[in-house]
């Protein structure tokens, strides 16, 4: 049976392993919307399909579901106008590491090519100067054009397997509308192999763990070593054999290193700075800043598949040495290796771990002495409602982020994220991970601000028709209160000290954020006190394991 290019689009995502094509529908995806009819009709194989309203909310869902699967999906937007709207998160999976194929249209003949009509709005308002592959370049790891039906197939594999090579990240591919509508009668593409796995010459490797065992006071800092699969274990394993502390810095994005090990030395860098003789920089990509803070007396050893990340536009690491094979069996090779040479004979430092805790007890302490909503309580009272339950926690706050993931000490790998790239993803992102995660709690973080920069509409109108209910917790402090502090840092004596005048920061007059819940038939509620926050917090749990999203909307103090 001869098709059209929309079952070469479908069968090509069959190949690739993709779960689910998320869209924000445009009029080009008739063809593919054909195919998925004819293949539910004739009991076919195809991706769950999933009509979304805005695509920030497609991309972002595609992202969450690929931080837990780790596998690339399907994302359809509308022409380049479509692709604009969606490029803010399609840069956020791209600094992520999520592999995904997203695809628009376009016209190449705007009605004066033979075979059925495109329509004229393509020759008005849609049309990019130079394709919208070219306008997607620059946020994307590869960008091309399907200008066939012929190659349409394997340009979407291979754009799968360029996504899911590290570092992962997403691909654009611009399929016009007449590739859509011209017959196909090709073969099925072959489904895609995983990756294979590699690790470092065995003389590089000795080399450095000569070098780590010969330290007598090296650190390992790491931001995204838990996103690597087995990444936690196996970093726990290295840290042990060699008797290194792990830092995970502000700018750590997942869990990489459980929070309750004696080998956690929190989430300061400066401390190590100038006094670590040798700095394992494990999945770092940025990790001193400004870049010219350069470690006094430290040799650099990097561990990462790809340590020069092509997506930043500038990345200095200072490296001495390094190990580019994939990360999980390059660490459990070292510390295989360590076991067996018996190189290491120093103490572990455990003391900056006993401070750790020390000063997070304390914090919680005075938080809980306070009348009103201080940060930290928050989220220790998130840690302790979630004790016991292997549940997810997807944060986009900016100015208590770091409260969070202080105080909530997570330890399971997957179970925390950090949202990454511009602001209003985060709903989004919660989403696909509970796609992925449909038995565990999902809770999102967010502060005010970068609550209203969500499409909420559209979001909770999705968590609603796809049965996704979340536990949406705002720290809100009726402010943008990153603007103000860097306000204050560069002008701390300036006009808006003397007058009291700060704009650009004021959020005193949201609605009640809570009440946005009403319209879906979902629970809301806002609290001030102190006393109120626990039992709000167990309310809102409860309607969300029954299968009803709640949105707790707390006002902190700072």
């Amino acid at each position: 049976m001869i098709t059209d290019g929309g079952d070469a689009v479908v069968s090509a995502f069959n190949a690739a392993g993709a779960d689910y094509i998320f869209s924000s529908p445009g009029s080009e995806w008739a063809p593919v919307w054909e195919s998925l009819a004819r293949r539910h009709r004739d009991g076919l194989p195809c991706p769950n399909y999933l009509d979304l309203t805005h695509e920030t909310v497609a991309v972002g869902m595609a992202t969450g579901y690929g931080l837990i699967t780790r596998r690339a999906q399907g994302v359809l937007l509308h022409a380049g106008p479509g692709l604009l709207q969606g490029s803010m998160a399609v840069h956020g999976a791209l600094l992520a590491g999520v592999p995904m194929v997203v695809a628009s249209s376009e016209s190449v003949t705007y009605g004066d090519g033979p075979g059925p009509d495109p329509g004229g709005q393509w020759y008005r308002n849609l049309s990019v100067v130079g394709g919208p592959h070219a306008m997607a370049a620059t946020f994307v790891k590869w960008s091309n054009q399907a200008a066939s039906v012929h190659t349409l197939p394997t340009m979407v594999t291979r754009g799968a397997e360029l996504a899911s090579r590290a570092p992962a990240g997403p691909v654009y591919l611009n399929i016009p509308l007449e590739v859509l509508l011209e017959g196909w009668d090709g073969p099925d593409p072959k489904p895609l192999a995983r990756p294979g796995t590699s690790v470092s010459a065995a003389e590089d490797m000795q080399a450095v763990l000569e070098l780590l065992a010969a330290a007598e006071n090296p650190v390992i800092i790491t931001e995204t070593a838990g996103r690597e699969a087995d990444g936690l274990a196996a970093l726990v394993e290295f840290a042990e054999a060699l008797r290194i502390p792990v830092v995970e810095p502000a700018s750590a994005v997942c869990v990489n290193f459980p929070r309750d090990h004696d080998l956690h030395a929190g989430g300061e860098i400066e401390p190590f700075v100038d006094t670590a003789d040798v700095i394992v920089l494990l999945n770092c990509r940025a990790p001193f800043y400004p870049p010219s803070r350069r470690p006094a007396r430290a040799k650099i050893v990097v561990i990462d598949e790809v340590p020069q990340r092509p997506h930043i536009a500038y990345q200095v690491l200072n490296a001495d040495h390094y190990l580019e094979g994939g990360v999980p069996g390059t660490l459990r090779e070292l510390a295989v290796r360590a076991a067996e040479q018996g190189l290491v004979t120093r103490v572990a430092d455990r003391s900056r771990h006993l401070a750790e805790v020390t000063a997070v007890a304390a914090a919680e302490t005075r938080a809980a002495e306070s009348e009103r909503i201080d940060p930290v309580l928050v989220a220790s009272a998130l840690r302790e409602l979630l004790a016991g339950e292997d549940s997810v926690v997807v944060d986009e706050t900016i100015t208590h982020s770091r409260v969070v993931q202080r105080h909530l000490r997570r330890t399971a790998p997957d179970s925390y994220f950090y949202v990454q790239g511009g602001l209003g993803q985060g709903l989004a992102v919660a989403l696909g991970v509970k796609l992925a995660a449909p038995d565990k709690p999902v809770v999102f973080t967010v502060g005010d601000g970068a609550f209203l920069y969500n499409p909420i509409i559209q979001s909770l109108q999705a968590a609603k028709a796809n049965g996704l209910p979340l536990l949406i917790v705002i720290f809100n402090n009726a402010e943008y209160r990153s603007m103000k502090m860097n306000h204050l840092r560069f002008y701390p004596q300036g006009a808006a000290v003397q007058t009291g005048e700060f704009l650009g920061n004021d959020l005193s007059d949201q609605p009640d954020l809570a009440a946005l819940a009403s319209p879906f038939d979902m629970h809301g509620e806002t609290v001030e006190r102190t006393a109120e926050l626990a039992p709000a917090l167990d309310r809102a749990l409860k309607s969300v394991r029954g299968g009803t999203t709640a949105i707790v909307n707390v006002r902190v103090t700072r």
